[in-house]
């Protein structure tokens, strides 16, 4: 009887010193920021082949423009967001950041002709942080 009340007690502390410690993580928040580009937004870039339009997006610091995601959707006015870089009606879209700015690129789908976007463009800018 001594030994199973033994192995019993041992089995009790062996379970109560294993318990396990759960750890909850909360994620970081997506931010999206949106903004229009005029037509005269876009001015000729240094290589004489594109267009660009700068957006300054103050949420976009030195530590997330080294460490967090950045997604860029463009829309004529009609609700539909195309994700970038994109070739639309012959002009293609890319673009670059940076802390506190996101400028966007517009030149010829051959790469050759600057062509300046002749309508207004929503952006959506999505920023995506990570740990």
């Amino acid at each position: 009887m001594k030994r199973i009340l033994t192995i019993v007690c041992c089995s009790l502390v062996l379970f109560s010193i294993s318990s396990c410690t759960k750890q909850y993580i909360t994620p970081n928040p997506n931010v999206t920021v949106t903004a229009t580009l005029a037509t005269s937004a876009w001015t000729l870039y240094a290589d004489g082949k594109s267009y660009q339009a700068p957006i300054t997006v103050n949420e976009i610091g030195n530590d997330f423009a080294n460490y967090g995601g950045i997604i860029v959707a463009i829309s004529y006015a009609d609700g539909v967001y195309e994700q970038i870089p994109e070739v639309y009606n012959g002009v293609s879209y890319s673009y670059t950041y940076n802390a506190g700015n996101v400028t966007i690129f517009a030149q010829s789908a051959d790469g050759t002709t600057p062509v300046a976007p002749t309508q207004s463009i929503n952006v959506k800018i999505t920023l995506v942080a990570t740990q």
